[in-house]
């Protein structure tokens, strides 16, 4: 098995589907709740097992225990090879969960790829872009957690770890496979990390047939998709009609439950907007204050639960407006709270909603957008399993709930797709 460790729910959906969608059976886990006895349990062992340790808002330290237990619980389950999976623009404790597998493993060396040409995220010279900006001038720059202020994928990477940092630069990738390979050889005894760029998919198909034998890959997930093509003709594959165990719901609506604020939710909400979708917004203010919360929430719930059984599809969304945003970060640093704990807050209020909804309408297909509200709604949801489904857009899968009464999910990263996915995911989550 290939094993994985994800710092975000958004992001285990990501790479399991680039898995998946070859044939291998992918499955994510809430890593808390995972046990190497759990897939003794299961009629098919997947191929591919995914852990999300939910720790991307962590502390270092935090974040550094969980990756630890994540990747001890792997081993335990037969993993031969091992990816730690990190948000594609390197937010969050990337070097503390780096060094938390390799210290586990006692490995002494890690490739990491962070560059996505598909979504528009590419390393040059080790320097990272986001759609053709330098990271620090892209929109993650005004990220209310992890404002990214540096480009150079070194120079944040160094920040977090006291292991040396060494980068392989895109002629070193357009030498081919075996002069890579080499390459990669030699910097086991230049540094621990080796940071490679990517300009294009191609440069992405070199590097995974010059790194399928490395015990350990970090970065986003756009290297599996390469990794598991070249895996695929060696693969148990699965049969690609198999029936959907989630019914439809005739006559009732889909419910999007929005709680990501980067610009390209923030895109997809006003597109669905001007295409007519109800919208109902959760005031992020109103989500810091215990009893306006309550309120807030089961109003919502109510009037978006009354549309839904009318058959309409509903959009349930934070408020994305900079002075609102602005206004509830400063309530919340009057009331003592960390940035983390504002967003762990407000996606709480939407999950709450989202749970609250569910449950009135009997809907079992849902979507959630952003990393934070996704993992609020499964743990409200009793979900800890899931099984990757089919893919919709790059990164973005379906995926199905495991146990007794499954439910499809779209979990969509709050910094990818098209300004019309809530369209499309809709359109998905009705016709499959």
């Amino acid at each position: 098995m290939i094993g994985v460790v994800a710092d975000d729910i958004t992001g285990a959906n990501d790479i399991g589907v680039m898995f998946a969608k070859f044939g291998l059976l992918t499955h994510i886990y809430a890593s808390e709740a995972f046990s190497a006895a759990r897939l003794g349990r299961l009629g098919d062992k997947p191929d591919v097992v995914i852990l999300d340790t939910n720790s991307r808002l962590d502390s270092g330290d935090e974040a550094y225990r969980k990756v630890a237990e994540a990747t001890g619980k792997l081993r335990e389950a037969g993993v031969r090879q091992w990816v730690n999976k990190t948000c594609s623009v390197f937010r969050g404790n990337v070097g503390r969960e780096f060094d938390a597998m390799l210290d586990t493993l006692r490995i002494g060396f890690a490739v990491v790829v962070l560059g996505f040409p598909k979504n528009g995220r590419t390393t040059i010279d080790g320097v990272h872009y986001v759609h053709g900006k330098p990271l620090e001038a892209s929109e993650f720059r005004r990220d209310p957690v992890h404002p990214m202020t540096q480009s150079e994928l070194a120079a944040i990477l160094r920040g977090q770890t006291r292991r040396r940092v060494g980068n392989l630069f895109y002629p070193e990738i357009e030498a081919g496979p075996e002069a890579l390979r080499r390459r990669i050889a030699e910097m086991r005894s230049v540094c621990e990390y080796v940071l490679l760029d990517v300009r294009h998919q191609a440069d992405l198909a070199v590097i995974a047939e010059a790194v399928r034998d490395e015990a350990v890959l970090c970065g986003s997930s756009a290297l599996a998709e390469e990794l598991a093509a070249r895996m695929a003709g060696s693969a148990r594959l699965r049969a690609a009609a198999e029936r959907l165990p989630v019914p439809r719901l005739p006559g009732v609506g889909m419910l999007c439950a929005a709680g990501s604020l980067m610009p390209q939710t923030a895109a997809q909400i006003e597109y669905s907007k001007r295409r007519g979708v109800r919208s109902f917004e959760l005031d992020s203010l109103a989500a810091l204050d215990e009893k306006e919360r309550s309120e807030m929430v089961i109003r919502l719930a109510e009037a978006a639960s009354e549309r839904m059984l009318a058959g309409e599809n509903v959009l349930l969304h934070t408020s994305n407006r900079a002075g609102r945003v602005e206004e509830t970060q400063r309530a919340g640093r009057r009331a003592g709270l960390t940035a983390e704990e504002v967003s762990r807050a407000v996606s709480s209020a939407v999950a709450e909603a989202a749970a609250r909804i569910t449950e009135r309408t009997g809907q079992p297909r849902l979507l959630v957008a952003g990393g934070e509200t996704s993992a609020a709604v499964c743990g409200l949801m009793g979900i800890d399993g899931m099984r990757i489904w089919k893919e919709i857009e790059p990164g973005l899968p379906s995926c199905v709930s495991l146990g007794d009464r499954p439910k499809l999910l779209v979990l969509k990263s709050g910094s990818f797709g098209r300004p019309d996915f809530f369209e499309t995911a809709f359109a998905h989550l009705q016709e499959t």
